[in-house]
């Protein structure tokens, strides 16, 4: 079931986007926009609020601390309701296309009565946008692939929208008498990026008493289906979750089966085939006399196959079955492993939280070293300046004294311009102590011009991390188009970091790159980005990611001492 926070800032975000549709005031638009932010960030669960406790959020001022309360009573927000029924929902739909904003959905609305994703597509093949102001080429290549992106979504969800379901499922359903063990497995397990159904999988000698508890959670809104050993149902949010209890001895089979994915599954029983074996969620079996071999730790069921145990980020049939055997397969980096955080944001610029408050919440992490990096001058909306940043640095410097055991590093994250350069000339770059440039605007220049924009970035002695490289935001921007292999060589060769951004709808670089530039001797960084206190416990996203990229503690330079990183960073 999703949090209230969760449920808030969707309401508040949905109010800036209906009056960005609507003409209203930038300025509001962009404090209930930083708002949503807070409140989804916000650690402390806000049904509990009441007004004054409200206005304790970052950034949440009376009248948003009054609409929370509004949401609080009833459920919704009485302008977002009155908004939605002064916008056509054609009009709405079409805002959901990720490449089209508001006021373009509004244009085709209005001038070709188009009221639908299939009547736009239809629309754009016609011709018929072509003679609208401001729609060229370039503006419909972009809105098909952004159809394209939604339907490759499809029911999919992000992956913290999955795990906080499976996680609240889990926790309930391990309560109940004679369930002897539960956890979630499938594409959640194996730490993909966006999920489908979400798979849960206990233990017990009696599934009734599960199957109830099942059934009646909550947040459970449809029954799909419902047998003695799996039950389907249907959540408040339209996610799918499947239950299946297998008795407490088939507990390891049942895991490696139901964690998938398919084609690891189909290398395994071929390994199993070819040793005379059968292999089903009910255990490892020998093939002519039907004699159960193993079946209770995964471990087991993978030893008797001839293979160490396999992480489940690697069970994609991506040559981990060719690298078990032959002792080749890496040691992941752990969230553990993790010593230090270099990208985060303050409510200097776009954060939510204090400068304060996020170097306590990375205290609270055990970090050993932390840098702030707020935005640079030439993200004109966030109004960063020299000063600014030099009073931050000083303020870093005081705030140093009472965190002893943390090391704070006062960075920036500056823009890659479109031509590949940076905010601020070398000589005041040379004050941070850390650097993270990333691409924020221009994100549809040629693949040979962005190209050279990532190179360029690569190259400056001042530009220690790539951040989020791809720039994309999964189901709502394409990443850029480059030539990566040509930027994962400028990186290896420059010393220079590319990221793995925490944010759930970033994971960027994603895994298949990762193991790209792996190849070409790339370094990471695994950052949350975090904008807000909450934000902190993105971290294990990244790290899955990075860990589907098959990414040792080595291959990600926050998890060195503080004297190896400082090295790196001076990009000798």
């Amino acid at each position: 079931m999703a949090r209230a926070n969760d449920e808030a800032a969707e309401l508040i975000q949905e109010l800036a986007d209906l009056l960005s549709i609507t003409g209203g005031d930038a300025y509001k638009i962009r404090a209930y926009e930083k708002a949503a932010r807070a409140i989804a960030g916000y650690p402390e669960d806000i049904s509990g609020l009441d007004l004054a406790g409200l206005k304790k959020i970052p950034t949440v001022g009376d009248a948003i601390a009054r609409k929370l309360l509004d949401y609080l009573a009833t459920g919704t927000i009485r302008q977002v309701e009155e908004l939605r029924a002064q916008i056509p929902a054609g009009v709405r739909a079409l805002t959901a296309i990720p490449t089209l904003g508001p006021k373009k959905a509004m244009a085709v609305h209005e001038a070709l009565g188009v009221s639908s994703v299939p009547e736009l597509a239809e629309a754009i093949r016609q011709g018929r946008l072509r003679g609208l102001r401001g729609f060229g080429a370039k503006t419909e290549v972009n809105i098909l692939h952004g159809i394209e992106l939604m339907r490759q979504a499809g029911g999919r969800v992000l992956i913290d929208v999955a795990a906080d379901l499976a996680e609240e499922v889990v926790a309930e359903l391990s309560r109940v008498a004679g369930c002897v063990r539960c956890t979630y497995a499938g594409s959640l397990r194996r730490m993909r990026e966006t999920i489908g159904d979400v798979d849960v999988l206990a233990a017990s000698a009696d599934p009734g008493p599960l199957m109830e508890a099942f059934t009646a959670l909550p947040f459970v809104t449809e029954v799909i289906a419902r047998g003695a050993k799996k039950t389907s149902v249907r959540t408040a949010r339209g996610l799918q979750v499947d239950l299946r209890v297998v008795p407490p001895e088939s507990w390891g089979a049942a895991l490696q089966y139901f964690t998938g994915s398919q084609a690891h599954n189909i290398r395994t029983r071929e390994i199993a085939v070819r040793a005379g074996l059968k292999l089903s969620e009910y255990g490892l079996f020998d093939a002519d006399t039907g004699e159960l071999i193993v079946s209770e730790t995964e471990e087991e069921v993978y030893r008797r196959l001839g293979l160490p145990w396999i992480p489940p980020p690697l069970r994609e049939d991506g040559g981990e079955i060719e690298a078990a055997p032959a002792g080749e397969l890496p040691r992941l980096v752990t969230v553990e492993d993790l010593r230090g955080d270099l990208h985060s944001h303050t409510d200097l610029t776009d954060g939510t939280a204090s400068l304060a408050d996020m170097v306590a919440a990375a205290a609270g992490r055990g970090l050993e070293y932390y840098a702030v990096t707020d935005h640079a001058p030439n993200l004109f909306m966030q109004r960063m300046t020299d000063e600014k940043a030099l009073a931050q640095r000083a303020e870093v410097r005081a705030l140093q004294q009472r965190h002893p055991g943390l090391t704070l590093l006062h960075g920036t994250e500056l823009n890659i311009d479109p031509d590949g350069g940076v905010d601020w000339d070398a000589g005041f770059l040379a004050g941070f102590d850390v650097c993270v440039a990333s691409v924020h605007s221009h994100f549809t220049q040629d693949r040979a011009a962005m190209t050279r924009r990532l190179v360029r970035a690569c190259e400056n002695p001042h530009v220690h991390v790539i951040g989020h490289p791809t720039a994309r935001l999964i189901g709502r921007r394409p990443p850029v188009d480059a030539d990566w292999d040509e930027v994962f060589r400028a990186a290896a060769r420059t010393g220079t970091a590319l990221e793995i951004d925490a944010f759930p709808d970033r994971l960027d670089l994603p895994a298949d790159l990762i193991r790209r530039a792996k190849r070409f001797g790339v370094k990471f960084a695994v950052n949350t980005d975090a904008h807000a206190v909450g934000h902190h416990r993105n971290i294990r996203y990244a790290v899955g990611t990075a860990q589907r990229g098959w990414l040792t503690p080595d291959d990600v330079i926050n998890t060195w001492p503080l004297d190896r990183l400082r090295a790196f960073l001076r990009k000798a």
